[in-house]
């Protein structure tokens, strides 16, 4: 694991300056190489504290630019750090970005993919994507009646006629799932039939998902409130040695969207967008999603149905009852899903050992540089 001092950091710019809440956000990028693609991120990024899980080889240098305060890990570190826990941890997959989750202690998360760029609005000007997802997170949400003008804690919007005022409250935002130009996140049947498709469609709206409504969360662009559901927000096993890949963020948003409910907390998508520069290959792609497309059709039902006990007043008690009712059920679908909930509980197991509850937030990291 490598930190930049201070003394190493570039001086911001004038839009870094004005960074909210650069105190309370942590960015979790997973990688493969060097990530030149921060220098388009720079104005935006520069403020916040970078967490950099590097997959695939560990020997292998990753470089960063020059002006970012980032900490770096790779395989070695998670099986330093977590000892017997690290198979929770997948390897060779952009599943292996909760780690980040797991060390942070910061209220907010932010990751993004190392192939997500700067994307810009109609009107031409850049979009902070961060900025945007603090927006959602910090104004409540709405998941028990759907108000037609989409978020009406955005400027020039409210509730509309027959909203009612009993919930107009809203309640409290647990994740912000953002949206991408260029390259659409297909899986990879629909990849092959539209090799050429581009999304060009920027649509300036940001809406809650319904209580009771499932959709596929995508993490190259997704930010969310870690004090509030950050212990639901695990990536599943995927990638080496596992017979699934490429529903690691799938898995993660269903899980996450049906304690959500239980909760009481809320969901929003929609702004921002980002810039998705490359299309993966969709045969590799294919290959590594094939069962994930046919026991989709038994997981979608299973989470649908998804009951939690009212004991279950945590992300935590949500979290464990619902790896039981994975192993219960899923069980039966195939061998892999038993696996997967021991990993549910190993997750949890090693988020409450690295944040033990009433821990104060200054915390230092499992090697002793403090954050």
């Amino acid at each position: 694991m490598r930190n930049l001092g201070s003394e190493e950091k570039g001086s911001m710019s004038g839009t870094a300056a004005t960074a909210i809440l650069k105190e309370e956000v942590d960015i979790v990028i997973p990688t493969i190489r060097n990530l030149e693609f921060l220098e388009m991120w720079r104005a935006f990024f520069e403020p916040y504290h970078l967490i950099i899980v590097q997959d695939g080889d560990p020997s292998k240098l990753i470089k960063v630019p020059q002006g970012f305060d980032y900490e770096l890990y790779n395989r070695n570190d998670i099986t330093r750090i977590l000892g017997p826990k690290a198979h929770c941890i997948s390897f060779k997959d952009s599943a292996c970005r909760c780690f980040g989750f797991l060390l942070s202690k910061k209220k907010y998360i932010f990751t993004i993919d190392d192939d997500c760029f700067v994307a810009k609005d109609p009107s031409g000007k850049e979009i902070n994507a961060l900025e945007q997802h603090l927006k959602n997170l910090l104004s409540p949400s709405t998941p028990f009646f759907f108000n037609t003008l989409y978020d009406p804690f955005r400027e020039g919007t409210d509730f509309v006629r027959g909203y009612p005022f009993s919930l107009r409250e809203g309640v409290p935002t647990a994740a912000s799932h953002g949206l991408w130009l260029n390259i659409p996140d297909y899986d990879a049947p629909t990849q092959l039939v539209k090799p050429l498709e581009r999304n060009t469609r920027y649509v300036d709206a940001v809406m809650t998902i319904p209580k009771g409504t499932l959709f596929p969360m995508c993490g190259m662009n997704l930010a969310f409130n870690r004090e509030l559901i950050g212990p639901a927000m695990y990536f599943g096993l995927m990638g080496d040695g596992q017979p699934i890949g490429r529903y690691d963020d799938m898995w993660a948003g269903w899980c996450m969207k049906v304690i959500s409910d239980h909760l009481g907390w809320g969901v929003k998508t929609g702004l921002p967008y980002i810039w998705h520069s490359k299309a993966s290959n969709p045969f590799v792609n294919l290959k590594k999603e094939y069962k994930g497309i046919y026991w989709q059709e038994e997981l979608i039902p299973f989470f649908q149905s998804v009951s939690l006990p009212k004991e279950c007043t945590t992300a935590q008690k949500c979290y464990i009852e619902l790896s039981k009712q994975v192993r219960a059920k899923l069980g039966k679908v195939d061998e892999y899903f038993n696996k997967l909930a021991d990993s549910m509980e190993t997750w949890i197991e090693a988020w409450e050992e690295l944040n033990p509850s009433g821990a104060p937030k200054s915390d230092a990291l499992p090697n002793g540089s403090a954050k």
